[in-house]
């Protein structure tokens, strides 16, 4: 599994809801995508969106899609990306 973790930065007119469903499903509908997280700092200026891929295929295939909505939510949310990077999942574990 591979992993692409977005950095944004936050400000006084951020929105700080949930991302809309038409975001989120944008998302889920790339090929290969497993799912995404949404996260807010607390006490900070920093945001985190992580989505994750079947494949480092499917993830490198997804970069112009991602990109385009990572611009148009940042835009919509009112924040600014600091940074993108990629990553390989070297180990998971979630409890129920």
């Amino acid at each position: 599994m591979f992993a692409r973790i977005s950095t944004y930065q936050t400000g006084p007119e951020t929105r700080r809801d949930n991302p809309t469903d038409d975001v989120v499903n944008s998302v889920l509908q790339l090929p290969g995508c497993k799912g995404v997280y949404y996260l807010n700092g607390k006490g900070t200026d920093n945001a985190l969106s992580i989505t994750l891929w079947d494949t480092e295929e499917a993830m490198v295939a997804s970069r112009q899609a991602a990109s385009r909505i990572r611009e148009e939510s940042s835009q919509a949310d009112r924040t600014q990306i600091v940074s993108v990077e990629e990553f390989e999942v070297t180990a998971s574990s979630l409890k129920d």
